[in-house]
């Protein structure tokens, strides 16, 4: 197992206050957003861990962690726009199931990373492609779609109440 350069080290601390305020922020409110200090401080960390791993390649150049930091970052630019009303109605949506979209993203390389790495001894799985590596990414995005549901119905009903009140 390589050890981590300065910069992984670096990056996977970014990441770990990214991830850790994604939890905070979809466990308090339910959702990411940039109104809020905890979503501001995980879309910021988001792009740094993107950005610092555009740095770090393992196996000699650009390969598909790049391909998912480039991915995430213009995932990131449209949430923002949408928070900036640029969908109309669908806006709300939008910002809320791509700001999401971009924890599970988060969740593509820890797994990965985590399950290649520890424990250190006998690392849990092989590499990249290994079935288990696999079944936990898969698990990951049911998750994700099942809390991306969860978040539009919950937006239907407050969008809902505010139309009525109007």
């Amino acid at each position: 197992m390589a050890a981590l350069s300065t910069l992984g080290i670096i990056h996977t601390a970014i990441s770990l206050v990214a991830v850790g305020s994604g939890i905070v922020s979809l466990v308090r409110t339910g959702d990411i957003s940039l109104r809020n200090g905890v979503g501001r401080t995980y879309v910021i960390t988001t792009i740094l861990t993107c950005l610092t791993g555009f740095g770090i390649f393992h196996h000699g150049g650009f390969g598909k962690p790049h391909e998912l930091g480039i991915i995430t970052l213009v995932v990131l630019g449209i949430a923002w726009l949408a928070g900036r009303r640029r969908f109309g109605g669908a806006s709300p949506y939008v910002e809320t199931v791509l700001y999401s979209m971009t924890f599970f993203f988060h969740l593509v390389p820890g797994v990965t990373e985590t399950t290649t790495r520890l424990p250190v001894s006998a690392p849990l799985a092989s590499g990249p492609d290994d079935p288990l590596v696999q079944k936990l990414v898969g698990i990951c995005f049911l998750l994700f779609v099942v809390g991306a549901v969860l978040q539009v119905i919950r937006l239907r009903g407050r969008i809902s109440k505010r139309s009525v009140a109007a």
